[in-house]
């Protein structure tokens, strides 16, 4: 499993306190940072961001054409596993990232089973993409995210399966 960079480090904190930005919400906050091959941002979002169905990364890429040809050499940060499957809308987080040609992706928190089965890590990874999981982090997330249901900043971190 390849580990994150110092600069993953700090796209992911970046990708973490857009979370905050969020509007207030019964479901999970998130923030997403989309970076070119030379680490320029080329375009970030967050959950609630324009719609209050938005997703993080659905508001981030929407910045962005899918046919981007920077996005070949592109890394998409977020604070938390992009979803697999959702009730707000049909196109999943995992789905619009593999609509477009990014070949990696870093999370900070591997989603809870609270509103679904999140597998969005399998499936990009199934997929060919790069994915880097960065689990000492994800307390930042949780925190974020403590105005849910069994979700707190004091829990141990979940340990990989």
């Amino acid at each position: 499993m390849t580990e994150a960079s110092a600069r993953d480090l700090v796209r992911l904190r970046e990708a973490i306190d857009l979370a905050e930005k969020c509007p207030p919400s019964a479901t999970f906050r998130v923030g997403a940072v989309v970076t070119d091959g030379e680490d320029r941002v080329l375009a970030t979002g967050y959950s609630g961001e324009t719609d209050p169905h938005d997703h993080a990364e659905e508001a981030a890429l929407a910045k962005l054409r899918p046919d981007d040809p920077r996005l070949a050499g592109a890394t998409i940060y977020s604070s938390l596993e992009p979803c697999s499957s959702r009730a707000s809308r049909p196109v999943t987080c995992t789905r619009h990232i593999l609509n477009t040609a990014i070949p990696r992706v870093v999370f900070a928190w591997r989603e809870p089973a609270l509103f679904v089965d999140c597998v969005g890590a399998e499936l990009l990874r199934d997929a060919g993409r790069e994915v880097i999981e960065v689990p000492e982090l994800a307390h930042l997330v949780r925190q974020t995210n403590a105005h849910l249901p069994g979700v707190g900043e004091d829990q141990a971190p979940e340990a990989e399966s």
